[in-house]
């Protein structure tokens, strides 16, 4: 296993993490808001949890040393939720906005894990579309549900 396909991984896991701090984030925004958010803001955490473990399984697998934490990225999305919700009033729109920005630095991140010049096995590139493609049907549904309150 080379160090650069454990940084990747690493990486992923990270991005995960912040996904899963974002969206508990998210969901205790929008408490006051919106029953049905909540429960995709949960199911969005959840997804982004079983991500970790199963990327955290791999990095096991091949021998790799697994990072915790959360990316420089991860707290910069932390802090513009922030900033955002103190002008907005956390409004559904404005969470799902921000939500949505979040989703987009995921996609990049995976987009960045397969264009990596790090030498990866089958089953580790298999990992990583398949959860690329996941997250992919996550980000369109929070940007229907931001759409729909414009």
């Amino acid at each position: 296993m080379t160090t650069e396909l454990t940084e990747v991984l690493n990486d992923l896991i990270k991005i995960n993490n912040d996904r899963v701090t974002g969206y508990e984030k998210a969901a205790n925004e929008s408490k006051d808001v919106d029953v049905d958010l909540q429960a995709i803001f949960h199911k969005m955490a959840d997804e982004s949890r079983k991500y970790v473990a199963e990327l955290s399984n791999r990095v096991n697998e091949l021998g790799g040393e697994m990072e915790s934490g959360q990316t420089g990225l991860g707290k910069l999305y932390q802090a513009w939720m922030d900033v955002k919700a103190t002008f907005t009033g956390k409004d559904r729109h404005a969470i799902l906005a921000s939500c949505e920005y979040g989703e987009d630095a995921a996609q990049k991140a995976y987009r960045d894990a397969l264009a990596t010049d790090a030498d990866m096995d089958t089953a580790t590139r298999q990992l990583i579309t398949t959860q690329q493609s996941a997250l992919k049907t996550s980000h369109d549904l929070i940007k229907k549900y931001r759409d729909a309150n414009k």
